[in-house]
């Protein structure tokens, strides 16, 4: 396992995009100067520039390059957030967590043959709900259990499965999905996430941000993360 971000050369990519602003800022002033001084040898002396426009050009200038400045240091600073994000989503290599997702794994024990393990999933509520439903689905979109989790407040609800159907008996290893449903008292959809888990690899950093990567549960972004495990 690895980390494949890379600071140094974000770094280094940071500096040459305030060179070059830095540059055009430069050039902009040197051409509105050198524009300026040829405008006021050539003027009608029996018109010459008013004052004011003089004065209105200059602060115009100015305001161009206090917002290329900003542009700049607001580059700087995003491309900052980015390589210290990505240096704290290190620290998740190896551990488990709950990203959107619908899958599920589940597998035979290689401790004990007749325990069913299946990969940690989850629910995040947007708001609480009076009745929550887990419906899991077979490799053919069969419904083969469901759960009824009653009243649930806001938040991610971790879940469980021991790898049996509604009959009780154990079901076939596989891969496996799974339905959400919520209501509130008053009969009414709340909104819910269906949450899948992996093992965090690695983690990755690039033109789409900060990236963990589970094997192959996929990739996420590390705003994805709702719980680490």
């Amino acid at each position: 396992m690895s980390v494949s971000n890379t600071p140094a050369a974000s770094s280094s990519s940071l500096g040459t995009v305030s060179a070059v602003t830095s540059g055009l800022v430069s050039d902009t002033q040197n051409q509105f100067l050198s524009l300026l001084v040829t405008q006021l040898q050539n003027q009608d002396p029996l018109n010459p520039m008013d004052n004011a426009e003089v004065t209105s050009q200059i602060a115009q200038l100015s305001t161009v390059n206090g917002i290329n400045q900003l542009n700049s240091t607001l580059l700087s600073l995003s491309g900052q957030m980015d390589v210290s994000q990505s240096m704290q989503a290190a620290g998740l290599i190896g551990k488990t967590v709950l990203v959107p997702g619908n899958k599920i794994s589940l597998g035979t024990d290689t401790a004990d043959p007749n325990t069913k393990r299946a990969t940690a999933f989850g629910v995040d509520l947007v708001s609480g709900a009076s009745q929550v439903t887990v419906t899991i689905l077979d490799a053919s979109g069969k419904a083969v259990r469901q759960m009824n989790l009653g009243a649930q407040p806001a938040g991610v609800l971790s879940l469980a499965w021991d790898g049996s159907g509604d009959g009780g008996a154990a079901l076939s290893d596989g891969a496996y999905t799974f339905q959400v449903g919520a209501t509130d008292a008053n009969s009414a959809q709340v909104s819910a996430t269906a949450l899948s888990s992996g093992t965090v690899d690695n983690v990755s950093y690039g033109s789409a941000g900060v990236q963990v990567n589970l094997g192959l549960a996929g990739s996420a972004a590390l705003s994805d993360v709702r719980q680490i495990m």
